[in-house]
């Protein structure tokens, strides 16, 4: 063909390209320039996004148009970093706004939110939010579906939320919202909502009883975790459509309101852990109920309700704490539904009888700590659960009865049957398929506990797994989706973590990864559990094959070149990216260089960094004979250095694992903590995805073990002196030499160990606080710690002392001398001893809480009267009027002295099969503290009569 023919086509192909970006323009600048500011603030870097119209053939990815207007962004989990730009405001069609899973999304919400007059769904969970929820959002008088949860917004809730009249969803649970909720104007007035969830706060003050009417549609009232005060309104009851109602966690008060059973849909009713009082409700008229919890209140002591005979729908009771007495008739575990029946820390006794007709579906029967006497079996042992633990039937057994001995929650799915020789490396999961993969990875917490089905969750695995197939089944490579229990009690967490496999890949691509979370945000909102994903995995590169026309139509005008070189460098910089990061998982310290400060930063100093190699190969592949322990944070292993030194490996689980720079903190702080009595940090590994902390072996376990007798250790009444003296020191160590000093925030019995002659030894620093700040003599700080041991004033103020480790040294005292947990059956160990305390008599008239365990080395308890005064001087309501934990030292030393005993000499422990109970009097021994007392005065208690 000659030059002449080819010229009509090369003007024509010119022609469609002039026409192809004429008509590309669609979109009006303002949401153009709009996007592009936003593209900017929040670091967007999509391969989709490129070309200057989000609205063309070539869309971008999570931008949804309609007549050349932008009516929806959604771009869940997809790295977002920075602040979201006030242009937000400017999408005058905007009708879906979800940047949810975006952690690195900070900063406050625009007041221009309020322009948004179309917007029917804002969603932004899971992302790093703060500041007020501004007035503004109650401009959005379209907006159907609010989800505000897992974000750090303060302050109070917006009455302007009233005004959404639209509003079918409300969710803000997991923030730090305070002050009361509103009403008129406030949340009374969302007449059409079914969703309030407003957990996990700090909201305060009363239940508004105008929060209530008849006219509404409320299908869930969540308001669990928050500082609520005052009586449940009776108002309630008028809400008939309510089928969950979850309070627990609170300081509730009064009498539970009787209207409650006008509910008869509710199928979820959590009262526990407040400070609700009276008599135990009668709620027979709730005939819905699944799940019943009122543990763990003020209630009157009755006989086991037999109103709960009539809840024929009931699977779960739980009413631990809760003044229980008399027995369980056996007609109640005949409810045809029941699975749970937890009732442990009560006074039920008696015999425990099943009946001929006991619920096919019974899982487990929990009475630790109760006073069963008896065990009647029907025909063969039923194949469940039941414990028995700390009742007498189980003083006689010992643990030869499988119901005597402590049990463990399994997931109760079946285990994976790959070859044995399967094994991933430390940073991937072996999926069912036997297949290695970085997984997508979340949490699932339901909302509604009935239908938490821990025991057999395949049923959530299978809803997931449906769910990403019926939405996207032609583009979502997925092998599997698994979960399993993510707390070792999973009634109180209500938790699973899940992971999703890649199919016939190592990870899932970046474009996947955001299918996933559309798919999963959409379907928490269809059903009764949220989502929080921590998607942390590298995604694989996205193809640009979406983009293929638009590339096209610019190289045929002749932009090729500048595309390429585009191209180069986001590959480079990708490539760049993630050999850095590459490099960070491997050696993440290696780059670290903390910065100074005036109080002392601290260092890393004669702190070893092991390789998992090496810490596989010591402790012979993590074998399970090698398992010493477990916790929160993940397993303990024992393990062996070539030197012959035992050590503890504290490997973390990868759901519970700390953040980068809290692991570093943690070992900066231990590496500088060097004490006799406080045990030692020999080295930390942090590769690929393990975290593992290295301790000094400590042989005999526990003090709570000791003090239970599960260690078998006999724990007289000098032994106790001496492990006192050792964690006092160990503690006064940290708070007064340690540099800087440190605020430990969780003494307690198990966080005390001993050694090989029962030397005390401090441990546990996870929730340790370093005094950094010259100038204060406390730390702001989130109220954290263990139930029982927690210092009141720490609790009100959130300001945490040196004085509120005293508090709870004070309460580890009064465990050693009574034996007792420090809250059991409703008990508070410091009150019920500070209302016991008689001066005037043996033994301050403490011979009833007296443990007997504390007479079997067989000597007098002298200094006794000293000790109580000491302990109950540490568990002082204000924090000005308990000692220093120096004075604490020297005060159980002169309790030594005074014993004839040699502070500096260790103990050494004996074992004993059963512990002999031996006869004793008592002398008196009620003299005041003070050091010139201890000195002058000794206490003599003979072995002739049995204290009780």
């Amino acid at each position: 063909m000659g030059n002449e023919n080819k010229l009509p086509l090369l003007v024509l192909l010119l022609l469609n390209c002039f026409l192809f970006v004429a008509l590309s323009q669609t979109a009006p600048n303002d949401d153009v320039e709009a996007l592009n500011s936003i593209k900017d603030s929040l670091q967007i870097n999509l391969p989709s996004w490129v070309g200057s119209d989000p609205c063309s053939g070539s869309s971008w990815q999570g931008i949804t148009c309609k007549n050349s207007r932008v009516v929806s962004i959604s771009l869940p989990d997809t790295g977002l970093k920075g602040q979201l730009s006030q242009s937000i405001g400017s999408f005058s069609e905007l009708e879906t706004l979800d940047l949810s899973y975006n952690k690195d999304l900070t900063g406050s919400l625009p007041a221009e939110i309020g322009n948004l007059k179309k917007l029917r769904k804002l969603v932004l969970v899971g992302c790093g939010f703060n500041g007020n929820i501004p007035d503004e959002i109650g401009s959005l008088s379209q907006l159907v579906f609010l989800s505000l949860n897992s974000n750090k917004f303060v302050g109070k809730i917006p009455s302007s939320i009233g005004n959404l009249s639209n509003l079918d969803w409300l969710d803000l649970t997991d923030n730090e919202l305070d002050g009361p909720i509103p009403v008129s104007p406030g949340l009374d007035m969302l007449l059409k909502a079914h969703h309030f969830h407003l957990g996990k706060n700090k909201l305060s003050g009363e239940v508004p009883s105008k929060l209530f009417s008849s006219g509404m549609a409320l299908w869930h009232l969540i308001l669990d975790n928050n500082q609520l005060t005052g009586e449940i309104p009776d108002s309630i009851g008028l809400v008939q459509n309510l089928t969950l109602i979850r309070f627990e966690n609170n300081t509730l008060r009064g009498f539970v309101p009787q209207s409650l059973n006008n509910l008869t849909n509710v199928a979820d009713l959590i009262l526990s852990n407040n400070k609700l009082e009276g008599p135990l409700p009668n709620l027979t008229g709730m005939s819905s109920l699944k799940y019943l919890d009122l543990s763990s209140n003020a209630f009157n002591r009755t006989d086991f309700p037999k109103w709960l005979l009539n809840l024929k729908n009931l699977t779960t009771l739980r009413m631990q704490n809760s003044s229980l007495s008399g027995q369980i008739p056996a007609d109640f575990f005949s409810l045809p539904s029941l699975q749970d029946v937890v009732l442990n820390d009560n006074e039920l006794n008696g015999t425990l009888n099943l009946g001929p007709n006991y619920s096919k579906k019974l899982q487990l029967i929990d009475l630790d700590s109760n006073s069963v006497e008896e065990f009647t079996q029907q025909n063969q042992p039923p194949n469940f659960i039941i414990v028995l633990e700390n009742n007498p039937i189980c003083y006689e057994f010992g643990t030869t009865k499988t119901f005597c001995k402590p049990h463990q929650i399994s997931d109760g799915k079946p285990q994976n049957k790959c070859p044995p020789a399967s094994s991933c490396s430390s940073d991937k999961s072996l999926s069912p398929m036997c297949h290695c993969a970085y997984p997508y990875t979340g949490t699932v917490t339901y909302r509604a506990p009935s239908l938490y089905e821990w025991r057999n969750n395949t049923s959530i695995d299978e809803d997931i797994m449906q769910a990403l197939q019926s939405s996207y089944q032609q583009q979502l490579p997925v092998e599997s989706v698994v979960s399993s229990i993510l707390d070792s009690d999973p009634f109180e967490s209500f938790e699973f973590l899940i992971k999703i496999f890649p199919l016939n890949e190592d990870s899932f691509s970046q474009k996947d990864n955001y299918l996933i979370s559309l798919v999963l945000v959409n379907l928490s909102a269809n059903r009764p559990y949220d989502f929080s994903l921590d998607n942390k995995l590298e995604p694989k590169q996205l193809s640009s094959s979406s983009n293929t026309a638009m590339m096209i139509g610019v190289a045929v005008c002749g932009s090729l070149v500048l595309v390429l070189l585009l191209l180069a460098g986001v590959y480079a910089l990708c490539q760049k990216q993630r050999a850095e990061r590459a490099i960070s998982r491997n050696n993440p310290f290696g780059n670290w260089d903390p910065s100074k400060s005036n109080c002392g930063t601290p260092e890393i100093k004669a702190t070893r960094q092991f390789s998992f190699k090496e810490l596989k190969k010591y402790t012979n592949n993590f074998s399970p004979a090698n398992d010493v322990g477990s916790g929160g944070y993940g397993k303990v292993y024992k393990g062996t250095l070539p030197s012959g030194q035992l050590i503890a490996i504290k490997r973390a689980q990868k759901e519970s694992k700390q953040g980068r720079l809290e692991f570093k903190a943690e070992i900066e702080l231990l590496s500088r903590v060097h004490h006799k009595n406080v045990v030692s940090l020999v080295g930390f590994c942090f590769e690929g995805e393990e975290q593992m902390l290295v301790y000094e072996f400590v042989p005999n376990g526990t003090l709570k073990d000791t003090i239970t007798g599960k260690s078998g250790i006999r724990f007289g009444w000098h032994i106790r002196i001496k492990v006192a003296l050792g964690a006092a020191r160990g503690l006064a160590y940290l708070h007064e030499h340690a540099d800087p000093p440190i605020i430990h925030r969780d003494i307690k019995s198990n966080n005390i160990l001993l050694g090989e002659k029962l030397d005390a030894k401090v441990a546990d620093f996870g929730l340790s606080k370093p005094m950094l700040d010259c100038d204060k003599d406390h730390v702001s700080t989130q109220v954290k710690g263990t139930m029982g041991y927690l210092d009141p004033e720490y609790y009100t103020s959130q300001q945490v002392t040196e004085k509120s480790d005293v508090y709870s040294f004070g309460v580890l005292m009064l465990e050693l001398i009574t034996g007792r947990k420090p809250i059991e059956r409703g008990k508070y160990i410091v009150k019920v001893v500070r209302n016991s305390i008689d001066k005037t008599k043996d033994l301050y008239g403490l011979h009833e809480l007296i443990d007997r365990a504390i007479f079997e080395d067989g000597s007098a308890l002298n200094g006794f009267g000293k000790f109580v005064d000491l302990a109950m001087m540490c568990v002082e309501e204000s924090g000005v009027n308990r000692p220093p934990m120096s004075d604490v030292v020297k005060g159980i030393e002169i309790i030594l002295h005074s014993a004839g005993l040699d502070p500096a000499a260790e103990s050494e422990p004996s074992t004993s099969s059963s512990f002999r109970h031996n006869e004793v009097s008592l002398e008196s021994c009620h003299q005041p503290f003070s050091s010139e007392s201890l000195y002058s005065s000794s206490e003599h208690i003979q072995e002739n009569k049995d204290p009780r």
